[in-house]
């Protein structure tokens, strides 16, 4: 066999010569068997014969026993043989004639034999049985069956059936030698197609172990080898076919294996310093994502300051409405107190104590309103600041503090409202307190001069209606900073959902970060497994 056959046309032709060598084998066999058997069978219709010519013989002898003792003796029990005889003649002569079947010479020879057999039953036999029978012919019977013609027809039968079992000898001794030689040529075939079966095999083996498991040996050596990293060696094609085939591609894989060793180990260098930079990245931003967060609370806790201290101005804002809403009131009952002094002029001066009494009142409430607009210019002054703080804060946390901005822009117009509205109240305050130290003069000038009370009268009740219209002002004034310090209220709740949002942006921003540190690490550990595995091949 070539060695461009190949593996499936090595191993196919091996089979195929084993299988055509097993078959002429065993056809071999096979015929030499049937040759062997049907001689076997012929010897054996042989035998059988010669067993019947045997029988033959045997049932004449009989009979002519049971004749000769029934003769002497006469007693009927002497022919039982002679009877048992006539049946196995029968019996022996219809076996004969089916196993000699159409043979010419061998149904000749029988029909000779069967009829000398037949000539003594009825010529000797049952002759001398009807005269023994009656003893005037006894002697007669005795005469005629030893006169010698019954030993006639006996010779005559037995040379004919000795004829017969002559050629069956004959022919038995022909097919025992068939028989013989069948055996032989059956253990030639067996023992033959053994041994050529057996050398087929020793030169398939040798075959095969030169043109396959040599160079399968040479391809398991070189792929330990790669498999323990040597990507530097290579394997020679000694041979065609699948394992030529097999040697080219394992030289391909090993050439593609060390290109991607080259490939991946620079791969993974640059993949390392990615990961390294990545994670320095990642960590600044947590810094930056931290000091945010920390800005985020510094501010939450100044705006929660702030709201706190808009509660404070609405409530002080509120108390002054409700003091120059009484301040107001007062100035009503004192300009009724004028226009009753105008009519009684006679009572002037226990109204102008009265009078003296009220003024002093107003002016200790003028005093508390002062101290009020005290602490709501105070107020001011700190939003003010907390909203120069806030915008300051806003601008730092850049586009996630527009928002803020401008609710910080808000407080600072809202504060510089307040303050505004803190100067006004201050000079009316003045100029009330003014009126009320002209009151009091007026009132001890009205005590000291009545007569001229009516225009001194006149003269307060003009005041008191300017007072009066100046604490309705004041007292519009005052709502106005109620109304925008609830406005300030809502911008500082809307600049805390801001913060809160700001907040929670920093945390999800922070975890995140702390995320991409630990996949930065994560690549940077793979990267370094990478390259460890890269250095396994030598290339």
């Amino acid at each position: 066999m070539r060695k461009s056959l190949g593996l499936n046309g090595l191993l196919g032709g091996a089979i195929g010569v084993v299988a055509l060598v097993s078959v002429l084998s065993s056809s071999a066999v096979l015929l030499t068997r049937s040759r062997l058997q049907e001689a076997t069978d012929a010897r054996e219709h042989s035998d059988q014969v010669i067993r019947e010519l045997d029988a033959f013989r045997a049932a004449m002898l009989n009979q002519e026993t049971g004749l000769r003792g029934y003769l002497i003796t006469g007693h009927e029990g002497s022919l039982d043989p002679y009877n048992a005889g006539r049946r196995a003649l029968d019996e022996a002569i219809g076996r004969l004639r089916m196993l000699i079947g159409q043979d010419p010479g061998r149904t000749r020879m029988l029909a000779d034999a069967v009829t000398a057999a037949r000539s003594w039953q009825t010529d000797i036999g049952e002759a001398a049985i009807r005269n023994a029978a009656d003893p005037a012919t006894r002697t007669e019977a005795v005469r005629n069956e030893a006169d010698g013609k019954g030993k006639r027809l006996f010779d005559r039968l037995r040379t004919e059936l000795g004829s017969i079992e002559a050629l069956e000898q004959g022919v038995r001794a022909e097919l025992s030698q068939r028989v013989a030689q069948a055996q032989r040529a059956e253990d030639i075939a067996v023992w033959g197609g053994t041994l050529v079966t057996l050398l087929i095999c020793l030169g398939l083996g040798l075959a095969i172990n030169r043109l396959v498991v040599r160079p399968l040996l040479r391809v398991m050596t070189f792929v330990e080898r790669v498999g323990e990293g040597d990507l530097t060696g290579r394997l020679e094609k000694t041979a065609d076919g699948e394992v030529g085939r097999l040697a080219a591609t394992l030289n391909a894989m090993v050439i593609g294996l060390s290109d991607f060793a080259r490939t991946n180990r620079a791969a993974t260098s640059d993949l390392n310093a990615a990961a390294a930079e990545i994670r320095a990245s990642a960590q600044e931003q947590a810094a930056s994502v931290e000091e945010q967060f920390a800005a985020v609370q510094e501010t939450a806790a100044t705006v929660d300051e702030i709201t706190h201290s808009g509660a404070q101005i609405s409530k002080r804002a509120s108390e002054v409405i409700a003091t120059a809403q009484a301040t107001a009131k007062t100035s009503r009952q004192g300009l009724r107190a004028v226009s009753d002094t105008a009519q009684a002029m006679d009572a002037i001066r226990e109204q102008a104590e009265a009078v003296a009494g009220n003024i002093v009142g107003v002016s200790e409430k003028t005093q508390a309103i002062g101290e009020i607009i005290e602490s709501v210019n105070d107020i001011s002054e700190r939003t003010h600041l907390l909203a120069l703080n806030a915008a300051i804060e806003a601008a730092a946390a850049g586009e996630s503090g527009r928002s803020f901005a401008v609710v910080a822009s808000e407080m600072k117009l809202l504060a510089d409202q307040a303050k505004a509205a803190t100067g006004q109240i201050r000079a009316i305050l003045g100029e009330i307190q003014r009126g009320i130290n002209t009151s009091v003069m007026l009132t001890e000038e009205a005590v000291k001069r009545s007569a001229v009370g009516k225009t001194r009268s006149d003269t307060t009740q003009r005041t008191i209606e300017e007072i009066t219209a100046r604490f309705e002002e004041n007292v519009q004034t005052f709502q106005q900073i109620v109304a925008s310090t609830n406005q300030q209220q809502l911008g500082i709740e809307q600049v805390m959902g801001a913060l809160q949002n700001i907040r929670q942006a920093s945390q999800q921003t922070a975890a995140g970060t702390r995320q991409v540190e630990t996949a930065s690490a994560n690549m940077t550990e793979l990267a370094q497994a990478l390259m460890a595995l890269a250095e396994r091949y030598r290339h």
